[in-house]
């Protein structure tokens, strides 16, 4: 699913949008074992904790797509035979209303899932009527299609601390006890996902709050399938096989042509709104380091460590790789942040045997909030 298919389905988790009737779920202690199960009409619910629970689900459509949400592939043999996306799809056709598949599911999550302390399991059907829109973009009254779908989100439930509150209709401060709050999803999912504004039972798309942090054994036992590395261990692995392979021919300047040039990547991708996700291979890489005049042999170096880290084939979004909005430079003891856009401001130059990190700096220096004078 690319940015505009999740913002459409975003838009459902109102109450005047959405046709959930009920949330389900189960509430899991740290023992791993069910506290409690609820399945509440949003009908009957007041609306503010109506709205809050559609809230709560729709963070799990939250983030960056390629860093947060990543697509899920399942196999054709999967889609045919497998166990986990029959339930899947039962989940799914049932409209959460198979007892036999939803309790099975509760156990497959509880007895893989490594999460510490108590979550709940929410899971909520949706059938949405697909608009159709004409050629000239016109919204057209009749619907193309139905999409059915259900979310999954497991959200961490964290005792707050006591507190002292005042109570403006007494008029009195007391203490407020601590109590037990639903905290925003860790992870979750869509089934099936919503790929040209159409149903594809071949796709998920998965959630992960945590950058560093993707559940791998939840994703094995839901789906069966492989996840890219997370999105911080991606940058960390990217910055580590530039150090290694690179060596002394890691400059400032290579360092600066390759944050320059994907920032570039970026930047055009967002201006041109081009639906699909951006994405770059090793080939990419390759020649922005072959233009900034690195030997061959260390080029060669790079690729072979890319194809041991990350797999010969394996497409990256540079927004993993890269901060877009920062450029920075950092010593044991410094560290400098640089507007990308004026990196040219810094070099590196030896003076006197010793290594110097040079910042132009013509006007408006201030240190501690004092505007300084630099002399000659």
């Amino acid at each position: 699913m690319n940015e505009k298919e999740i913002s459409e389905i975003r838009r459902r988790f109102r109450p005047e949008k959405s046709n959930i009737s009920r949330i389900r779920g189960c509430y899991v202690n740290e023992q791993r074992e069910i506290v409690s199960e609820f399945s509440q009409s949003l009908a009957l619910m007041p609306q503010e904790e109506s709205e809050e629970l559609l809230a709560i689900l729709k963070k799990t459509l939250s983030g960056t797509v390629g860093k947060n949400l990543i697509d899920i592939e399942f196999a054709t043999r999967q889609v045919l035979e497998g166990e986990e996306h029959k339930l899947l799809m039962a989940l799914r056709d049932s409209s959460l209303d198979d007892e036999n598949a939803v309790h099975e599911f509760y156990g497959r999550v509880i007895e893989t899932l490594n999460m510490e302390g108590n979550y709940l399991i929410l899971l909520a059907c949706d059938k949405y009527d697909v608009p159709y829109y004409a050629k000239d973009g016109e919204k057209q009254e009749d619907s193309s299609e139905v999409f059915s779908y259900f979310l999954c989100s497991i959200c961490p439930v964290k005792l707050t601390k006591p507190a002292l509150g005042y109570y403006a209709c007494e008029n009195i401060f007391r203490n407020i006890t601590a109590d037990w709050v639903v905290s925003a999803p860790e992870l979750g999912f869509l089934f099936p996902a919503f790929d040209d504004r159409s149903a594809n039972i071949y796709n998920a798309v998965y959630y992960s709050r945590n950058l560093a942090e993707n559940h791998e054994e939840f994703v094995d036992t839901v789906f069966k399938s492989e996840i890219p590395m997370p999105a911080a261990v991606q940058k960390e692995t990217f910055q580590s096989i530039l150090g290694d392979t690179l060596a002394d021919d890691c400059s400032y300047d290579v360092m600066q042509a390759v944050h320059g040039q994907l920032s570039e990547m970026i930047e055009e991708h967002k201006t041109n709104k081009v639906e699909e996700p951006l994405v770059i291979s090793k080939k990419t890489v390759k020649s922005v380091l072959e233009s900034c005049g690195v030997p061959e042999a260390r080029v060669t170096s790079f690729e072979e460590k890319y194809d041991a880290e990350f797999g010969a084939d394996t497409q990256i979004s540079p927004r993993n790789l890269i901060d877009a909005k920062q450029f920075e430079l950092r010593t044991p003891d410094v560290t400098i942040r640089v507007n990308p856009e004026r990196s040219d401001l810094i070099e590196t130059r030896m003076i006197n045997g010793a290594k110097y990190i040079l910042i132009r700096a013509d006007e408006g220096v201030e240190v501690n909030g004092v505007n300084i004078h630099i002399s000659e």
